[in-house]
């Protein structure tokens, strides 16, 4: 028996090896978010932290991957709030780091005179029957601007739908949709019958900090601004961060709590304790199951979570022998217009970042993109194909290198970014941001300004910090 005994010892010391003594607080995911907070709290003198991050890597939806030998961003990829009297802090850190990236001219894009945008059989819509179209589809937009301001003191709300009503033209055609999925789905990855007016109209961050945007295309990935952030404060030697108080591969599991302290446990069986634990992780993770709260949170805060979206922002990538596609000012996106909405809609090359890179990147949003998402890449080549085909003919070659972001299907991510709804009320996005006891949440989906945006994953992770450490503090925790 007494073998028996020593392999017992033996396997329970293992599973409880990595069993920590108390932090003051347990970060939960390593992302933008993650990684702002922490840094916050230990700028505030609160060094004891301890980071558990799922994945291998830090940086959580800002990620670089490579197709053909080429570096491309399979998730957040733009700098967008540039240009204005208030520095967006992710344009201040590209800028201290040299981050190479690209201006994206968006009133040359907007006006369209100079973008093609293709039918779906085949040939390019007259230039004046776009501009007519996107005229139309512009003091639409105005029109909602309009209305979303006189709906900013009052507890009533709208969908972007419901104002295109109002103004009197919804989008029935297939050029109409598409310029209507560039102005909308492009930025809320959700059409306009889902999003609230009120909440996401105008765009705050283009009041606050500017309405110019910039393409990240470095070698080093858009995610060396959140390592930037994380080597401000966590020891690294040769750009590679060795402080213990990061632990990858670290999968969180469950989160039990009380008043003053929660225990942490991670699929490997590690337990972690602390005064007070910070959950970044995404609006998708906490309206799975993947991470199990007990007790379970209030109805109040279960509410909340779900009542927002979580939105998917596809993008394909497809690398080709040649480029086929035309080059020059103004057409590094073209449209397709297709009678299915919000099919193969926008694309765009890399020649003006990587010449001779012969790139694809499509766009693809929320049911097209899940479905996209489930099928497999070679019905996915199948499909591009068969619309660029009647894009550029059919003698243009079969890529040779084919890349699918899936974000929806990750359980570490169950998605891009969040979407207000319309009908959603403040006082549920005011739950969204309140601690549950010792437990406080952040992310870009609790920036009420900046939701979906990675300077919005940034700040609210210091706006969430700052609650946590005048609670810390105090000596105790706030719920509503």
């Amino acid at each position: 028996m007494a073998p028996l005994f020593v392999l017992l010892l033996v396997h329970f010391a293992l599973v409880a090896g990595d069993t920590s003594s108390p932090s003051s607080v347990i970060i939960i995911g390593a992302g933008m978010s993650g990684i702002s907070a922490a840094r916050t709290l230990h700028d505030a003198g609160i060094h004891d932290i301890l980071i558990l991050e799922a994945t291998d890597r830090i940086g959580g939806r800002v990620r670089q991957i490579e197709i053909g030998g080429y570096p491309v961003e399979k998730g957040a990829n733009w700098v967008q709030g540039v240009g204005g009297q208030k520095i967006n802090p992710i344009w201040g850190i590209a800028q201290k780091i040299h981050l190479r990236n690209f201006f994206t001219d968006v009133t040359d894009y907007n006006n369209f005179t100079t973008m093609n945008v293709f039918k779906q059989n085949g040939g390019v819509y007259p230039r004046d029957v776009v501009k007519t179209a996107v005229e139309i589809a512009k003091r639409g937009t105005e029109f909602g601007f309009n209305i979303s301001e006189s709906l900013k003191d009052s507890s009533e709300d709208m969908s972007v739908l419901t104002a295109q009503r109002l103004y009197r033209h919804v989008p029935t055609d297939a050029l109409e949709m598409v310029i209507d999925f560039y102005y909308y789905d492009f930025e809320d990855s959700e059409p306009p019958r889902v999003t609230s007016l009120k909440n996401t109209e105008p765009r705050r961050f283009e009041i606050d900090f500017g309405e110019d945007q910039y393409f990240v295309a470095d070698r080093r990935g858009y995610a060396s601004v959140v390592r930037y952030t994380a080597t401000q404060f966590l020891s690294s030697k040769n750009g590679i961060i060795t402080d213990p108080r990061l632990k990858l591969n670290k999968v969180v599991r469950a989160i039990n709590y009380s008043k003053n302290a929660v225990t942490v446990q991670t699929e490997d069986g590690s337990v972690y304790h602390a005064k007070a634990a910070m959950v970044s992780a995404s609006l998708g993770v906490l309206q799975s199951n993947l991470i199990e709260f007990k007790p379970d949170l209030p109805s109040w805060k279960t509410l909340a979570i779900y009542e927002f979206s979580m939105t998917v922002f596809g993008k394909i990538f497809l690398k080709f022998p040649y480029k086929f596609w035309p080059t020059g000012p103004g057409t590094q996106y073209f449209l397709y217009a297709h009678e299915r909405r919000g099919y193969y809609p926008i694309w765009k090359h890399f020649e003006d970042e990587f010449p001779g890179s012969n790139i694809l990147m499509i766009i693809i949003t929320d049911d097209e993109a899940r479905r996209i998402e489930r099928q497999t890449d070679a019905e996915t080549e199948a499909e591009t194909m068969e619309a660029l085909r009647k894009m550029f003919g059919s003698h243009i070659p079969n890529p040779t290198d084919i890349f699918v972001a899936r974000w929806w299907s990750n359980r570490f991510f169950k998605g891009s970014f969040s979407n207000w709804p319309a009908g959603v009320e403040q006082y549920h996005f005011d739950n969204l941001q309140k601690p549950v006891g010792p437990i406080y949440f952040t992310g870009e989906h609790t920036s009420e300004k900046y939701s979906a945006y990675v300077h919005g994953a940034y700040l609210a992770g210091i706006d969430s910090a700052e609650a946590l450490i005048k609670c810390l503090k105090k000596g105790s925790g706030e719920t509503p």
